[in-house]
C-alpha cells in the first residue's frame, strides 16, 4: 500500500496530520458553529411554534369578545325598547291626566264665567229697572207739571 501512495506521490505522515487537523477543524466547527445555530434555529422554531398558539389562543378571545359583544349590544337594544316603551307609556298617561285636567280646569273657568256673566246680567237688569223707574218718575213729573 506504501507503494501506491509513493507511485501517486502522496505522503502517508501528511495524509495522517491532515486528517487529525480535518477532524480537528470539523470538531470545532460542530462545537462553535453547528450547534450554536442548530440551538438557535430549535429556538427559533419554538418561539414561531408558541407565537402561533398565542395567536390561535388571541383569535379565539376575540371571538368570545365578539360573541359578548353581539350579546351585550342586543340585551342594550332590548333594554333600550323596553325603557323606551315605558316612556311612552307614561307619556300616554301624562297625557290623559293633562288633558282631564285641562278639560275639569276649562268646566270650572266656563261654570265662574257662566255664572259671572248671569251675575252681571241680573245687575245690569237691576240697574235698568231703577233707570226705567227714574225715567217713568221723572215722565211722569213732566206730564203732571205740564198739564
Amino acid at each position: 500500500m506504501s507503494s501506491l501512495l509513493s507511485a501517486f506521490g502522496i505522503d502517508w505522515h501528511l495524509l495522517i496530520v491532515n486528517i487529525i487537523n480535518f477532524g480537528l477543524l470539523l470538531f470545532v466547527l460542530w462545537y462553535f458553529l453547528y450547534a450554536p445555530i442548530m440551538r438557535i434555529l430549535e429556538e427559533r422554531r419554538a418561539k414561531v411554534a408558541q407565537s402561533v398558539i398565542d395567536a390561535e389562543q388571541a383569535r379565539e378571545k376575540l371571538e368570545e369578545i365578539e360573541a359578548s359583544r353581539s350579546h351585550i349590544l342586543t340585551e342594550a337594544g332590548r333594554e333600550a325598547d323596553d325603557v323606551l316603551a315605558s316612556a311612552r307609556k307614561a307619556g300616554g298617561e301624562k297625557e290623559r291626566e293633562l288633558v282631564a285636567s285641562g278639560e275639569a280646569s276649562a268646566a270650572r273657568i266656563l261654570a265662574a264665567a257662566e255664572a259671572q256673566a248671569s251675575e252681571l246680567k241680573a245687575q245690569a237688569i237691576a240697574e235698568s229697572k231703577q233707570e226705567v223707574a227714574k225715567l217713568i218718575v221723572l215722565g211722569v213729573e213732566k206730564t203732571v207739571r205740564g198739564a
